[in-house]
């Protein structure tokens, strides 16, 4: 029996003291926990400032909630088709362990039937209130997460993150897309953005849970490759990361707020990777490493950064 047969034929345990409410309340949170709400959080932080983008201002508030309760429901979705395939490798890590479809509290099928159910009810919210197109990213979005990544790439290569990324980059599409109807090039090159921003972003985190990936059989980077090989990757998509952030100045016609704040955080980011390259080619412990401080801040970059592209607009619509 493989693992994924074990976890997906556990038992699912119950204690007799539950009271009907308790219960409720315990089933209610495990739904929610395998949409990965913190996940679902930083991607609409990359939704809502390329909507003020768009807009040139502020958008119609009533298409912001629209597009972020669609984007939450999408993005719910795809994490949850992740967690039911994954429960075999997940049981297998420290980090993911407790995850309700490793621990049976929610069976393999009443997953995917949760997932279903909110991948039409996003594609039906997407197409009733904001528009089609938006609809279409959003149904790209689940595959590309769901299939590409989770059940093609993870499992098979080290540039899986790379790759299996793209999913992650979508919901710049969404925002411009809900906003305009069309995809330009702005939301483009924030897209491209976060495709480079991802390996520095999630690699640190491999390496701080590198036991974990190689316990349980998933080829990322820092299982497969030495930590100098992993930090001047790191290194290289940093940079290429912040010089595509600063094309955005000429092709979106950006001003001084934007410039300074994918300077100044760009130039931080680049500053920790370094770090880290420098501190891998001494030899470094990974305690020593300390990749989840990249990890971290790398949250804040693109959290400054986008803000940045919100707050832009508006100075330049106070300005005119």
């Amino acid at each position: 029996m493989t693992p994924k047969d074990a976890v997906a034929t556990a038992p699912i345990t119950t204690t007799s003291t539950a009271s009907p409410t308790t219960g409720w309340k315990r089933s209610v949170g495990n739904y929610v926990a395998l949409t990965k709400p913190r996940i679902i959080e930083l991607l609409l932080v990359t939704t809502v400032p390329v909507m003020f983008l768009a807009a040139r201002g502020v958008p119609d508030l009533w298409l912001v909630v629209a597009t972020l309760v669609g984007g939450t429901l999408s993005a719910g979705a795809a994490n949850t088709f992740n967690c039911v395939y994954d429960r075999d490798i997940d049981a297998l890590m420290d980090r993911t362990k407790n995850r309700p479809m490793v621990t049976g509290e929610i069976t393999p099928r009443a997953g995917v039937i949760f997932g279903l159910a909110l991948t039409v009810i996003s594609t039906a919210w997407f197409v009733a209130f904001v528009n089609v197109a938006s609809a279409l990213l959003s149904l790209a979005a689940i595959a590309l997460y769901a299939v590409l990544y989770t059940m093609i790439l993870k499992r098979r290569t080290p540039q899986n993150i790379v790759w299996g990324g793209v999913a992650g980059c979508m919901p710049t599409l969404i925002g411009w897309s809900a906003v305009t109807g069309t995809v330009g090039w702005p939301a483009v090159i924030l897209f491209l953005v976060i495709f480079f921003w991802t390996p520095p972003h999630y690699w640190p985190l491999s390496m701080a849970f590198k036991d974990d990936y190689a316990n349980a059989h998933v080829p990322m980077l820092p299982v497969e490759r030495g930590a100098i090989a992993v930090a001047r990757q790191i290194v290289a998509y940093s940079w290429v990361m912040v010089a595509v952030s600063l094309t955005l100045v000429p092709v979106a016609d950006m001003g001084w707020i934007y410039l300074v704040a994918a300077l100044a955080s760009g130039g931080l980011f680049i500053g920790e990777a370094h770090r880290l390259l420098h501190l891998a080619k001494q030899g470094a412990a990974t305690k020593v490493l300390k990749p989840m401080r990249l990890f971290h801040f790398s949250i804040t970059y693109v959290t400054l950064l986008f803000l940045a592209v919100a707050i832009d607009p508006l100075v330049h619509l106070s300005i005119g």
